[in-house]
């Protein structure tokens, strides 16, 4: 079991305004969700958890048979989503792609360049990253002598960490076994009281492995968390179906 790809779409996206669950929300006329299962199929990555939550038998009403969709019963945060999705597997993976459901704009081939980097580093964990123009709201990561060692969420940053414009995608890439291990080290001892998945980086930069970042372009780490962000989705995707057609 070579690679497997692990989408987080438990959550019910309350800055939608919706009592729909976010992935289920249309972009371009497809759910937030198919966007990312075709762009994962688009780079042949085949073997796929989807962790369900909110609204559970609808999300999963909308999913290809071949996708598994562990059920996240408790909120507790996206380490602890990403341990449910692992239980979906029979056996632990080499590789694991964990991303989030509400990110469209990301092409398969930025997926594929992001694993043969991860893959020809060794390192036990590789985050793709954009540098934002306002990074106000995401994760930031934090650098020491050239080497990723944390990612630190925007309710936990202090102000000189919070000027950082390298921040979070939410799509990161693990050695399956140093992930499953790691995620037993979180713990809730942050803001939100739940157990980050971006907390894993620094529990491994303290366990000794190398951890690494590969930067993409603002647009594609681009992730739906608002129906004014929905809608900015939806116009890009639209142009770029007039200019594949064109």
């Amino acid at each position: 079991m070579p690679t497997v790809a692990i989408v987080l779409a438990a959550g019910k996206g309350t800055r939608m305004k919706s009592d729909l669950a976010k992935v289920l929300h249309l972009a371009a006329g497809r759910p937030l969700i198919l966007w990312m299962l075709n762009t994962l199929a688009d780079a042949e990555i085949h073997d796929v958890a989807v962790v369900v939550g909110y609204q559970a038998d609808q999300v999963r009403a909308v999913l290809p048979d071949h996708v598994k969709t562990p059920l996240q019963r408790d909120q507790n945060g996206t380490g602890h989503a990403t341990s449910v999705g692992l239980t979906a597997f029979d056996a632990v993976p080499e590789t694991v792609l964990v991303l989030p459901g509400d990110m469209p704009l990301i092409r398969p081939a930025t997926l594929r360049s992001v694993l043969d980097a991860h893959r020809m580093s060794g390192a036990a964990a590789t985050v793709l990253s954009v540098l934002a123009e306002d990074p106000t709201g995401y994760g930031r990561l934090i650098h020491s002598n050239g080497e990723l060692v944390a990612i630190v969420e925007e309710g936990d940053a202090t102000p000189d960490q919070r000027t950082i414009k390298e921040v979070n995608t939410s799509v990161i890439v693990f050695h399956g076994e140093t992930l499953l291990k790691a995620l037993e080290g979180l713990d809730t001892e942050n803001t939100q009281g739940e157990l980050y998945l971006t907390d894993v980086i620094a529990v491994l930069h303290e366990a000794g492995h190398t951890l690494r970042s590969y930067i993409t372009d603002a647009e594609e780490g681009f992730g739906v968390n608002s129906v004014r962000q929905l809608e900015v989705a939806t116009s890009i995707l639209s142009r770029r179906r007039q200019s594949d057609t064109g």
